[in-house]
């Protein structure tokens, strides 16, 4: 028997499926956020799911005991679910994956999710991940991107990926993809170490509106963007009461200010360009004869 359970099976115009997991790949759980907006932004449908019992360890992953109406004590098991949804003036469908990285048998569960896809007709993946890192939260959440292929790093103006170490159910999701012909592209965004226990709606807006860009898709980030002021407002009232972490996150705030400025420069071949078109611009003006108010000048 197998561990996806599929109630039914929609009909999808050129689907793409988004997937973010909750532990390793989701710091200040800016990944799920992500997911989790874009599910709930277009109305997204559950139609299947993957049974926990044989990917976790659940003395590592354990399940939550929660209160309903603050009586009834209800179970909740590590979810993997799959929704579907049409994606708003673009003619195609999205298949969202919501999850939390399993602890067993990463193959096995990444085919399963290739198996659906592939059944689907997943034209491409795109996965959310969020990472702690050196960078201020009021600032916007700095992303990364890497497709698997070449053509599609081109299509989208991608720099390679040239990360090397550790790595999640994301990246191996992505090499199962790489590997059937399914193009995929993993997006990351970077949330301040220093609040790493507080959910980063910033990051979660940073990943949503990376993937509108790069898919050229309309998204409603006005709720994300309203969470993400909020958020911001908040950090920024309790790292004022310490003032050692004030002046690191100042300290932050100066070095992204310095490389943006720095970016905004114009590099050495456009300057070198833009002398070039000067200098041949002011011979052919020289080269030309000069005129009076009566004609040419002889």
């Amino acid at each position: 028997m197998s561990e996806l359970n599929v109630s039914f099976m929609p009909e999808l115009r050129r689907p793409v499926l988004v997937a973010a997991f909750r532990g390793w790949n989701d710091g200040g759980q800016g990944a799920t956020l992500g997911a989790g907006y874009l599910a709930k932004q277009w109305e997204a449908e559950q139609f299947a799911h993957i049974e926990p019992e044989t990917f976790y360890d659940f003395q590592a992953t354990r399940p939550q005991v929660t209160l309903e109406d603050g009586m009834t004590r209800k179970l909740e098991w590590p979810e993997n679910s799959f929704f579907h949804c049409e994606i708003p003036g673009a003619g195609r469908d999205a298949v969202i994956l919501l999850g939390t990285e399993p602890n067993l048998r990463w193959k096995t569960f990444s085919g399963l999710v290739l198996g659906l896809a592939r059944d689907l007709g997943v034209e491409r993946t795109v996965t959310f991940g969020s990472l702690l890192a050196d960078v201020p939260h009021t600032r916007p959440a700095p992303v990364t991107a890497a497709a698997t292929d070449q053509e599609l790093m081109e299509e989208l103006g991608l720099e390679p990926s040239r990360y090397e170490g550790p790595t999640g159910i994301v990246g191996v999701l992505l090499d199962a993809c790489r590997n059937a012909g399914i193009s995929s592209l993993s997006l990351w965004a970077a949330v301040p170490h220093y609040v790493s226990l507080a959910p980063s709606p910033r990051a979660a807006l940073a990943l949503v509106r990376r993937f509108g860009e790069l898919l050229q898709v309309d998204v409603d980030v006005t709720e994300l963007e309203h969470a993400a002021d909020e958020y911001s407002e908040q950090v920024s009232e309790a790292v004022s009461s310490d003032a050692d972490t004030a002046s690191y996150v100042e300290e932050l705030e100066r070095r992204v200010d310095m490389l943006n400025a720095e970016e905004n420069l114009p590099s050495g071949d456009t300057l070198a360009a833009e002398l070039t078109r000067f200098l041949r611009e002011r011979d052919e003006e020289q080269d030309e004869p000069d005129e009076g108010p009566e004609g040419p000048a002889s």
